[in-house]
């Protein structure tokens, strides 16, 4: 269903002090939604704190150019963090807001939420999503538009970082018309796509370069080449000098083996546990498969967590997969 932008907007007007939250391992869609939302807020005169459950990765600090993303348990408390209304972006599901799925459950103003993604948990809001946007970055320049809200170049840089992340850098075929004509918007407002790019991408340290390469080199195909999957394993981060966040689109990588129709990756957290991403170039619907472990996404991308090791869980993943795309 398409947003009500007037019933959010009202929703919008009838409170002052806001909390912005996103999902752990926040990504750019996460990240510049937020910054995004809290630009609007504060256009408004509104109070804004972004609250989130994990730190920004070092490699995507540029985008939080004044460092104003608190962090639960590190730079304030979960009982410090109150206000008239709290909204969720870039996620639906509880597994995703880890520290601050606490915070939302205690909080007693109103509770929104603004996303895309398909599946959706009873997070005790309102839900503002729209399934066919590409990001929710461009559902929160929607928002700056309908409210007639001017977007500053570091809301668009944010913005414009959304939505070239979530797209593949507009690849990904939930690229639309669209999407360029917002992206077109975020230009006129001061976003230089050169810059974003090679805060991105060109900024790799050694230690993400050399996991790269280990990710490369465990790469496995089944399934005449179908299915491709590889794994980082905890010792890993210690042993190149890489930080978890530098995993950040490393299955990316597999999907240009050509034939490759399904992707995983098999990522150990260095605080324990093990993340899996999918991605699909096929009726495989990675969303559906990530549910079946507590996690989520869209059709064509999706991850979850499992608490086990690289070994336990693809001993319970990789089944589910190969059976997923057994009629292909």
């Amino acid at each position: 269903m398409p947003i009500n932008w007037d019933v959010l907007a009202e929703r919008i007007h009838s409170s002052n002090r806001f909390v912005l939250t996103s999902h752990i391992r926040p990504d750019c869609d996460a990240l510049g939604s937020e910054l995004g939302m809290a630009g609007i807020l504060q256009q408004l005169g509104k109070q804004v704190r972004i609250v989130n459950g994990h730190p920004t990765p070092p490699s995507l600090s540029f985008i939080d150019p004044e460092n104003i993303i608190e962090v639960v348990g590190e730079t304030t408390a979960a009982e410090n963090v109150d206000g008239d209304c709290m909204i969720v972006l870039d996620t639906s599901a509880w597994a995703q807001l880890g520290p601050t799925g606490d915070v939302l459950r205690s909080f007693k103003g109103q509770k929104l939420c603004v996303d895309h993604h398909v599946g959706e948990d009873d997070l005790g809001t309102e839900f503002f999503k729209d399934t066919r946007a590409e990001a929710t970055g461009h559902l929160v320049a929607k928002l700056a538009k309908h409210m007639q809200v001017p977007i500053t170049k570091t809301m668009a840089t944010a913005l414009y970082a959304a939505i070239a992340t979530d797209t593949g850098w507009f690849r990904f075929s939930s690229t639309t018309s669209d999407t360029y004509r917002v992206i077109a918007e975020l230009l006129d407002c001061g976003a230089i796509p050169a810059e974003i790019y090679g805060e991105l991408y060109e900024r790799d340290t050694l230690g993400r370069v050399r996991l790269r390469g280990r990710i490369l080199s465990r790469t496995q195909a089944e399934l005449d080449g179908k299915l491709v999957y590889t794994h980082v394993l905890k010792d890993d981060f210690a042993d190149t000098g890489a930080v978890a966040s530098d995993t950040e689109d490393a299955i990316n990588l597999t999907l240009a083996i050509r034939g490759t129709q399904v992707a995983v990756i098999f990522v150990e957290q260095p605080t324990g546990g093990c993340k899996m991403s999918f991605r699909s170039r096929c009726a495989v619907d990675c969303n559906v498969l990530a549910r079946e472990f507590g996690g989520g996404g869209h059709k064509a991308a999706a991850g979850a967590f499992l608490d086990a090791t690289y070994e336990q869980a693809a001993q319970i993943v990789l089944p589910k997969v190969r059976q997923a795309m057994a009629n292909l």
